[in-house]
């Protein structure tokens, strides 16, 4: 799905703008039109459906490795509670967490704790992942957080290795869906990079997609790292179009971050547990934390020419 400019007095842009790259555009002197597979929208209405120009990709922190390490002993350090309390004074904007069946990170009752927590924060989110076919739609009617992430997952999965398959998940998926919704907590969709998926996505009435990132951050920083982010930044494109919010998550970290969300238009929210853990076990948190967000605000500083 090719973005471009519609007229050669336009101002260039490149064939696939990042959300800096519109913002620049939409604050210049001249208007600019983009076409996107035959439909022509200006760029200041494309940039607001991929995003706030001026905004910044929400950083939320997930808190499962700290669960995984506390559980390791009977004395409850590290605590999930105090993890996710230093991450959001250090700046993060949410707090996500993936509870499982078998409890083997995140306990019931870690959950329950980090909603009452969560709300003396207003203006931060929390995120609850998991297979809705599973256990997480218990926590969504009981607590109903801002954001829940249905995660095609099955139960002796050791991580997240997919997203859903449409359309033959459709149809499940839907009154679930629309279960959330009338309890008043949005939905996102973890899904593999596919644009041709993304219609069918907000069809079945999902507010949101959260790309799996394992290929690119495989691929980085290697020959093939542009291969990778194609698809990304081709679905992001597809994803915005369909008025879909886009979130991103797994194994993105400090050395691949800033480059993934300046190629990737509109990324809202960022999900990020096993590597800034592993950072904040040299780090700290709030050391760590502000470093993650210092990589995001890289990603929206235009580059400078040399």
């Amino acid at each position: 799905m090719p973005i471009k400019k519609e007229l050669p007095i336009t101002p260039s842009l490149p064939s696939v703008p990042s959300l800096p790259d519109l913002a620049a555009a939409v604050a210049g002197d001249e208007p600019l039109n983009v076409v996107a597979d035959g439909a022509t929208l200006p760029a200041a209405e494309l940039a607001a459906i991929l995003g706030q120009t001026t905004g910044r990709t929400a950083l939320s922190v997930n808190v499962n490795k700290v669960a995984l390490l506390r559980n390791t002993r009977q004395l409850g350090i590290p605590s999930v509670l105090r993890a996710a309390h230093v991450c959001l004074m250090a700046g993060a904007r949410g707090i996500t967490v993936h509870p499982r069946p078998d409890e083997r990170h995140i306990k019931r009752h870690d959950v329950y704790e980090l909603s009452a927590m969560m709300a003396d924060w207003p203006g931060r989110e929390f995120n609850i992942e998991g297979n809705p076919f599973h256990n997480l739609m218990e926590f969504v009617r009981e607590l109903r957080p801002h954001q829940c992430t249905f995660v095609p997952d099955s139960e002796d999965q050791s991580t997240s290795d997919h997203g859903w398959s449409f359309p033959a998940d459709a149809e499940r998926l839907r009154p679930l869906i629309e279960e959330a919704h009338a309890l008043g907590v949005r939905v996102s969709l973890f899904m593999d990079p596919l644009p041709e998926a993304m219609a069918a996505v907000q069809e079945v009435g999902a507010d949101r997609v959260e790309f799996y990132t394992e290929t690119y951050a495989r691929a980085w920083p290697g020959l093939h790292k542009n291969e990778a982010l194609r698809p990304f930044v081709e679905s992001a494109q597809a994803a915005a179009l369909c008025g879909l919010g886009i979130n991103a998550g797994h194994d993105l970290n400090r050395d691949n971050l800033t480059e993934f969300l300046r190629e990737v238009p509109g990324v809202l929210e960022v999900s990020i547990g096993h590597a800034l853990i592993a950072d904040a076990l040299e780090l700290g948190y709030t050391a760590t934390v502000k470093d993650y967000l210092r990589c995001i605000d890289a990603a929206f500083t235009p580059a400078r020419d040399e």
